[in-house]
């Protein structure tokens, strides 16, 4: 019976392991696990040492105050991988507190087959990252089709299984249609305004997006899909923008708002690959602080951070980042994008590539990557 030890540190992880864990027991139905995860890994069966979310720290100054805990939730998780003895180590995301959990479980138990979820993005900045996972993992499961020869040459084994955006459900025409008609849309077009997940994100980018959107089409409406704790503070920043916004943080409207929009301003990160799933165009800005802005410009190896552009290969989707990001450029882009069909059929051929090689229309990457696995230890 083959026994894999899981751990995940935050939501996403918790998503892409609860469907590693569903491709498995497709696989191997007398597969058992244990680990560390959330509540869609315990519906497939995981009983997790402790809750997941104490492993959900972002920052220097948050993880400070809880380093000591953080310490024990290590030593707790490499006491119990000891005593489980498992087949396989799989570490999903997180690699600030899974890897150091690996490099202890592998120094005493040097066999232990450590398998890592989603590869660093060493391709954009700090590839060293990539030799130094290296002494701890023997394989990578990548979500980004151009990632393994990164791997490979830092001695590391890996697939590209696929990115789970390519199994998201989209909105249906119902869905859509039923969506515009609760908030009076009509016919008039949609604009996706998505300021980013984290607070800092949005203080920084909601007033240069709310001043772009004065170059908005006439009749145009603007919606803004959010997470329940940026909510309340949207709903205040949208009150002084033009043409009533519409905030939501309901999973369903986020969907069919997705569906419905004609074009999308967008802070940078994988928010572009559920705009692409969603056949939406787009125009992505950002910006960080002064400091980290100098830091990062000299580290990034790479003239794009939009995944569509580097996944397509291409740099159909217009990027206002650092000194760029300024509303009359980005309001300008965002105009032409919702006034011009050329543009947004355009960018839409670069958007099909994407899903294209992300996986869309083959198996599911959970599937995909329990096959990894099961390969792996195989050998």
């Amino acid at each position: 019976m083959t026994h894999l030890f899981l751990i995940a540190g935050e939501p996403s992880g918790d998503k892409l392991g609860a469907a590693l864990m569903a491709g498995l027991k497709t696989l191997d139905r007398d597969i058992r696990f244990s680990g560390v995860g959330g509540p869609l890994m315990a519906a497939e069966g995981l009983e997790s040492l402790f809750p997941m979310e104490v492993l959900s720290v972002m920052g220097l100054a948050e993880v400070l105050p809880r380093l000591p805990d953080l310490l024990r939730r290590r030593d707790h998780a490499v006491a119990a991988i000891a005593t489980a003895a498992p087949d396989a180590l799989i570490t999903i995301d997180s690699p600030d507190f899974c890897l150091r959990v690996a490099a202890r479980a592998k120094a005493a138990r040097p066999d232990l087959p450590v398998i890592h979820y989603v590869a660093p993005s060493v391709w954009a900045w700090r590839p060293a990252r990539a030799e130094r996972m290296a002494r701890v993992v023997d394989h990578v499961l990548a979500l980004l089709p151009f990632e393994p020869p990164y791997m490979e040459a830092a001695g590391m084994t890996c697939d590209f299984v696929g990115h789970p955006v390519v199994a998201e459900r989209q909105a249906t025409a119902d869905e859509i249609a039923a969506f515009r008609a609760e908030h009076d849309l009509g016919d008039a077009p949609v604009a996706l305004v998505l300021p980013g997940s984290r607070r800092g994100e949005v203080a920084r980018l909601a007033p240069v997006f709310g001043e772009a959107l004065a170059k908005l089409p006439d009749g145009a409406r603007v919606v803004v899909p959010t997470l329940p704790h940026l909510e309340a503070g949207l709903r205040d920043a949208a009150r002084s923008l033009r043409g009533t916004p519409i905030v939501t943080s309901d999973p369903t409207a986020k969907r069919a708002a997705f569906g419905a929009a004609r074009a999308a301003l967008a802070a940078s990160g994988t928010v572009s690959l559920e705009l692409a799933a969603s056949d939406t165009p787009m125009v992505i800005a950002y910006d960080m602080n002064w400091f980290s802005r100098r830091i990062l410009s000299r580290l990034l190896r790479i003239d794009t951070v939009t995944l569509v552009n580097l996944v397509s290969e291409t740099r159909a989707v217009p990027e206002f980042l650092g000194d760029a990001c300024r509303p009359g450029p980005v309001g300008d882009a965002l105009e032409r994008l919702m006034r011009l069909p050329s543009e947004r059929e355009r960018q839409r051929e670069a958007l099909d590539l994407t899903m294209e090689r992300l996986g869309r229309g083959g198996d599911a990457p959970g599937l995909r990557a329990a096959r990894s696995v099961m390969a792996r230890l195989a050998k």
